[in-house]
């Protein structure tokens, strides 16, 4: 998976792209086809928007399906915590979706007591 991180009106901590790659690449257990995470930071200078300053905003890219989340809070990673939670929720979604069940055992297994 290929991760690309783009900033509006801001400048990222060093430990900020290692944490990134670090959360999103753990995605890769629900086998879920993405080629492609864009990672959006925006900045917001209004200062009434204290709490909520900081948006991030996840959206993938490939031959799966399109996952996009975003989140705001009072800085970089959290917003970004909140918004790979909500990532890695609908990722859980399309794999318990994706899976194979055997009917036929199920169906056999019910009538069998």
């Amino acid at each position: 998976m290929k991760i690309q991180i783009h900033t509006r009106n801001a400048d990222l901590a060093e430990d900020f792209r290692v944490i990134v790659e670090e959360k999103l690449n753990s995605m890769e257990r629900f086998s879920v086809a993405i080629d492609r995470v864009e990672v959006e930071i925006l900045h917001e200078s209004n200062p009434r928007q204290g709490k909520h300053s900081h948006r991030v905003i996840l959206t993938s890219h490939g031959s799966g399906p399109l996952i996009k989340s975003e989140a705001a809070e009072f800085n970089d990673v959290a917003a970004f915590d909140a918004a790979v939670k909500a990532f890695a929720f609908q990722i859980r979604k399309i794999h318990e979706r994706t899976k194979e069940f055997d009917h036929d055992t199920l169906r056999n297994h019910k009538y069998s007591l």
